[in-house]
């Protein structure tokens, strides 16, 4: 009788043990989103301008590192680093550097508006894999999709 009581009692601890794991992430808005940190994080738009790749280029992307608040990613042209600033749901990005690389206008163009986007977002909304950048008027700047690596 001890055995089994005792197996269902088990099983019952460890699947409420495995609902719990990951329950809670300070980065992410609310259940099931995905983290603003350390997540890839594709372009899609730039305020009305959908995000465009060559087939020589990267993706536009981002990844905001936690570890020394450290931006990385591409405009789709050239790469980008930087530092971020992130306080609950206020985000700032400082000392956004880019390499020279020229690309075809359109390319530069998507390049312009997104380096602009980033100097004037304010605050940040994750809803489940899409990231929106905000200004201090709560307008999407540019809004991204979370891409798994593996």
């Amino acid at each position: 009788m001890i055995h089994k009581l005792s197996l269902p009692a088990l099983l019952l601890g460890a699947m409420t043990l495995a609902g719990c794991a990951g329950a809670f992430d300070a980065t992410a808005e609310g259940p099931g989103d995905e983290s603003l940190e350390n997540t890839y994080w594709k372009l899609e738009r730039v305020g009305d301008r959908e995000a465009v790749a060559i087939d020589e280029a990267r993706e536009a992307h981002l990844v905001l590192h936690t570890e020394d608040s450290r931006l990385a990613g591409s405009t789709g042209c050239n790469r980008m680093m930087g530092q971020f600033e992130h306080e609950g749901d206020r985000l700032s990005f400082d000392r956004v550097a880019t390499t020279m690389m020229a690309c075809p206008g359109e390319v530069m163009a998507l390049e312009r508006a997104f380096l602009e986007a980033l100097g004037s977002v304010e605050t940040w909304r994750v809803e489940g894999e899409s990231l929106t950048l905000l200004d201090a008027e709560g307008e999407a700047l540019a809004s991204f999709e979370a891409v798994h690596l593996y």
